[in-house]
């Protein structure tokens, strides 16, 4: 898809954690492809990143290297520490504003944005506003991404409630499945939906400990575009 401008900002869709390394970018990936697959022009972003361009290289390659790595990720430090400890560090100052700023060019590009978070909601990105304060400032939607294992209930039931009271209402649950399933994976979902009534809760499968090696994320589209459409409703 070519990039085009428009009169009028894109829908986004912010994917938030309920902690590092839960399977977001991986999620993030695939809604994007799978919004470009169903037609609809969707471009993602990881407005921070530290430690490694790992995952700016997946999300730009889900969608075919329409923005560049810079475009996808504006903000990023070596270290792989809390955005704001790097910038510190490194004596940068990136305010709210510019963060929105950025995010809200992309989005005019394109029909749905799907914008990646740093780690959980209360992640300090700058001085004295966190992952919550830049969903909070683009009103947007907000999936919440978590591991489909032993202590995710409680983890996510935290994060939607956090969620609420900061005003969001189109609130949607991943439960990213995992190589070692416990016995807590079996029902994890259900007592969600049980406490979340309203919310949306849709278990992925796992789908490899390295899903995108070879590209194989692509290929791996079509075991979970069911699960992704329901996201996209």
């Amino acid at each position: 898809m070519k990039s085009r401008a428009r009169q009028r900002p894109g829908k986004i869709i912010f994917v938030t954690g309920t902690d590092t390394g839960v399977g977001k970018t991986i999620f993030a990936g695939l809604l994007v492809y799978h919004l470009r697959a169903t037609g609809v022009h969707a471009l993602a972003m990881k407005p921070f990143c530290s430690g490694g361009h790992a995952d700016v290289k997946l999300l730009r390659a889900m969608q075919d290297a329409e923005l560049t790595e810079e475009e996808i990720n504006p903000f990023y430090f070596a270290e792989p520490v809390a955005p704001l400890v790097a910038a510190r560090r490194s004596k940068r100052l990136i305010s709210l504003g510019e963060v929105v700023r950025r995010i809200r060019e992309i989005a005019a590009r394109c029909e749905t944005l799907v914008v990646e978070g740093s780690g959980g909601l209360l992640v300090p990105l700058g001085e004295n506003y966190f992952v919550s304060d830049v969903i909070r400032a683009l009103n947007c939607a907000v999936i919440v991404v978590a591991r489909n294992q032993l202590g995710t209930i409680n983890h996510t039931l935290l994060t939607v409630d956090a969620l609420k009271r900061f005003g969001v209402k189109n609130i949607a649950v991943a439960l990213m499945g995992t190589s070692k399933k416990d016995e807590s994976a079996a029902k994890n979902a259900e007592v969600l939906r049980g406490f979340l009534a309203g919310t949306p809760v849709r278990e992925l499968i796992f789908l490899g400990k390295n899903p995108n090696k070879n590209g194989g994320l692509k290929k791996s589209h079509k075991k979970v575009k069911k699960t992704l459409a329901g996201f996209c409703g």
